[in-house]
């Protein structure tokens, strides 16, 4: 009997952890549209650009900026934030984007970003892809909350990429791009995985840093990128001046320059 009665708690237990049938599932995130585009088509404002960059945070590698000016009439059916997206999706709308869609493409080196720093570079390669474009556009929209200076009117939007249809293609084009630049220098630079990461700080890239040091790939002022230069390459490491250190300062006073002490002072 004390059998039976354990088997049905443990029967009890099970059941009523099965989550429930009609329990709600989790909305899925909203698809970019093309309404904020096509406001200002009803304003007789055209063309309209949306622009994206790709490769900010990475400790090697160039940043990558786009710009694209979507055809109202053929609008590419998938089109999302790029990091929504599998690399084989990527790849596919790259090619539908490009193939319907005016579409320019900037790149900062690594040379820029190590000279102006990574914000600035960003930015640079991002008015660059918009003075790029075969047709100048007369409104401007740009994912995250720094405008351009453009000719004419841009418009940051936060997490653009996931709210506007046209910076959402542009973070495709982006991104493919680098990505491909990237398995580039993979070939160039073997052993740091550039292929598999794409320069971001991964453990293996972190480990392979470690053991075969910076390439001239790599953003020098990154902490990790740094480090490892020190550890590899000391001589090429500017000593830096402990700004509380104490020094001792000589006073000379000239002998015929005499002190009254008595003088009121």
């Amino acid at each position: 009997m004390r059998g039976r009665r354990c088997l049905r708690t443990i029967l009890a237990m099970i059941r009523d952890n099965k989550p429930a049938k009609d329990a709600p599932k989790k909305a899925a995130p909203a698809k970019p549209s093309f309404r904020r585009e096509r406001a200002l088509i009803k304003r007789g404002i055209w063309p309209v650009a949306g622009c994206d960059e790709a490769g900010r945070g990475p400790l090697a590698g160039p940043v990558v900026a786009a710009a694209v000016i979507l055809d109202p009439d053929r609008i590419p059916r998938g089109i999302d934030d790029s990091k929504r997206l599998t690399a084989e999706e990527r790849e596919r709308l790259f090619d539908r984007i490009c193939a319907t869609a005016q579409v320019s493409v900037a790149v900062a080196s690594r040379a820029r970003i190590d000279r102006d720093n990574i914000l600035r570079a960003s930015l640079w390669a991002l008015k660059r892809a918009v003075v790029a474009l075969p047709e100048a556009p007369r409104h401007v929209f740009v994912d995250g909350r720094d405008r351009l200076d453009t000719a004419c009117d841009c418009e940051a939007v936060i997490g653009g990429d996931g709210i506007v249809l046209s910076i959402a293609a542009a973070s495709i084009v982006a991104k493919v791009t680098r990505d491909r630049l990237m398995c580039a220098l993979a070939q160039d630079c073997p052993g740091y995985g550039f292929e598999q990461h794409k320069g971001y700080g991964v453990p293996e890239h972190l480990d392979a840093l470690k053991r075969l040091g910076p390439t001239i790939h790599h953003r020098s002022f990154f902490a990790p990128v740094a480090a490892a230069r020190a550890k590899h390459m000391p001589w090429t490491v500017e000593p830096v001046q402990d700004l509380f250190e104490v020094t001792e300062v000589e006073v000379q006073v000239e002998a015929a320059v005499e002190i009254d002490a008595s003088a009121g002072l």
